[in-house]
């Protein structure tokens, strides 16, 4: 599995549509083939950023970045952040998406 966080720091006067203006590139993602999750947060420590956490299958991440819907939303998304995004992508072997939380059960 392809793990993706990114922390996107959008202009202050554009923080309250950001989520408005991703939703094309959001739903086209979500539809993807491969696509095993695409969420977005506000963070509660700088509010106007968003940290986006996604993963695919292994071998549907390169489609993801080919695709039309992808460069769309790399040029929606350019004018609208006060500077580059950070990203952590890792693939986590053997992963097909999230596990429970041992420290925490609940019956």
């Amino acid at each position: 599995m392809i793990f993706i966080v990114v922390k996107f720091p959008v202009k202050p006067e554009h923080a309250d549509t950001w989520l408005e203006r991703v939703r094309p590139f959001t739903e086209a993602t979500r539809a993807e083939p491969g696509n095993l999750w695409f969420e977005w947060s506000r963070s509660v420590e700088e509010e106007n950023t968003f940290v986006l956490v996604e993963a695919f299958q292994d071998d549907a991440a390169e489609a993801h970045v080919n695709s039309d819907h992808f460069r769309a939303g790399l040029a929606t998304m350019t004018p609208l952040v006060a500077r580059t995004p950070d990203i952590v992508s890792t693939t986590i072997e053997g992963a097909t998406g999230w596990s429970k939380m041992g420290e925490i059960t609940v019956e």
